[in-house]
């Protein structure tokens, strides 16, 4: 897609869902330049170093980026008035747009769209579908907001895949309500439950991108709230693990220690992944790809290749007869699918969840709350740092001590300590050869570093 060549700024470059954009459009022949504190304060400088090299021009974020040249200040939602970048471009006059409005500029010019949507499993499922694509010869462009394992360029990060043809697949969050800029001609919806906004929010965003998809919407027919979406008048293909009312059903189900095996129509299938949650994202995969009119022998033939997606439910290593996983799950349902995947080893777990922000922790306090007692048990151990606080003006009425005390008196071991260092220590104190230990939360990059630091000491 080349389009008029424009000069966009990106304030907070370095996330990955920002870089992926930029990297795209850098592709199709726009100047970009950027700033993203992180780098101000020498973090993130692998990710810094690959833009720079790709000719992205950097600045500190301090607003000295932002010259009259400039036609528009790309933002996320993060991204508070006080920032001096943004200051700057309403003193220019600059006009000002969000990250999702630049993203649906460019998928939405694109010849056909694969837009994929859901509370759980976006990521993986937008991977699945462009690693199937690539694999089929059909060179996507894609936009996703985690890094994709099976990514081997050396020129772009694992975020995206930069090609010239016109088949886009990105993943649309539903987080701010901008789900509803797309108009995909393939959407797929994951699965829907509690996660930022209330459940009738979400039922009215997912209903309107399912209108907003002009040829099918994929929908999980094992998903109630998804299920309600079939009443529309709309063509749909849904994907079950169990019923056999829908279109791509997986059948002879046999899950390994490291993989899932399976068949659909009489195809067989090996994921080099496990979990309940993973032969769900492949099936989403699988039927947007059907859909599209990806035979399912080259469905299955990609998907053995499939690596993942980094930081879910990825194991960094094992050392001393002790695995580290490094994992995003954040809301009460993808925290309780990780931790009964990891539960079926029978083995201790060591877990740190960091909350990710003040307002997704209050609005889902219960279910957080459920999602370790339920899935823990006695020999178990869960701390808590303190809630990612990432700046702004957030309303802090919830703590990690309010969650923690909820958790104990259901019974689980767990503390909050605010410490690093000491959690770190405390792990390292008492873990034994079998357990696992586990590092999940979103939000925030150093999370990786952290587990890896573990690794290393073990």
């Amino acid at each position: 897609m080349k389009t008029n060549r424009k000069t966009y700024f990106f304030c907070g470059i370095g996330g990955s869902g920002m870089s992926s954009i930029a990297q795209v459009l850098n592709h199709n022949g726009h100047e970009i330049l950027g700033s993203d504190r992180n780098f101000d304060q020498n973090k993130g400088l692998a990710a810094r170093d690959l833009l720079l090299s790709l000719g992205i021009k950097l600045f500190p974020q301090n607003g000295s980026g932002l010259c009259s040249t400039i036609d528009e200040l790309i933002v996320s939602t993060a991204v508070e008035d006080s920032i001096p970048d943004v200051q700057q471009a309403k003193l220019k006059n600059i006009p000002i747009v969000k990250r999702a409005q630049i993203l649906a500029e460019i998928f939405n010019e694109s010849s056909c769209g694969i837009a994929v949507g859901g509370t759980s499993g976006k990521s993986t499922v937008t991977g699945m579908i462009g690693h199937i694509l690539m694999h089929s010869g059909k060179n996507p462009t894609v936009i996703n907001g985690a890094e994709m394992l099976n990514s081997n360029s050396s020129e772009y990060s694992g975020s995206v895949y930069c090609n010239d043809g016109d088949l886009t697949v990105i993943e649309a969050d539903e987080s701010d309500g901008t789900i509803e800029y797309y108009r995909p001609d393939i959407g797929v919806i994951t699965n829907i439950s509690l996660d930022h906004k209330s459940l009738d929010e979400l039922n009215e965003l997912f209903k309107n991108f399912s209108k907003n998809s002009t040829n099918a919407t994929v929908l999980n027919f094992d998903c109630p709230e998804s299920r309600k979406l079939l009443k529309l008048n709309q063509n749909f293909t849904s994907f079950s693990v169990k019923n056999y009312e829908a279109d791509i059903v997986a059948e002879s189900i046999k899950f390994n220690d490291s993989s899932i095996e399976f068949n659909v129509k009489e195809h067989a299938f090996t994921l080099n992944l496990t979990g309940d949650f993973n032969l769900e994202n492949a099936l989403a995969a699988i039927a947007a790809c059907s859909t599209y009119g990806i035979s399912l022998s080259d469905c299955a033939k990609a998907l053995t290749t499939f690596s993942g997606i980094k930081r879910r439910l990825q194991n960094l290593g094992c050392v001393n007869g002790v695995t580290v996983i490094d994992d995003f799950a954040h809301n009460p349902e993808k925290i309780a699918a990780t931790l009964k995947t990891l539960k079926r080893f029978q083995k201790r777990l060591l877990v740190m969840f960091q909350p990710h922000g003040y307002a997704p922790a209050h609005l889902a306090k219960d279910g957080l709350i459920k999602a370790f007692s339920n899935t823990l048990d006695g020999n178990d151990f869960l701390v808590m740092p303190n809630i990612f606080y990432s700046g702004g003006t957030a309303d802090k009425k919830i703590s990690s001590t309010e969650l923690i005390n909820a958790i104990k008196s259901k019974g689980i071991n767990a503390e909050h300590i605010s410490d690093r260092n000491q959690i770190e220590n405390c792990f390292l104190s008492q873990v034994d050869s079998g357990d696992i230990i586990v590092i999940m939360g979103a939000r925030d990059d150093t999370l990786t570093d952290f587990a890896t630091s573990i690794l290393r000491k073990l």
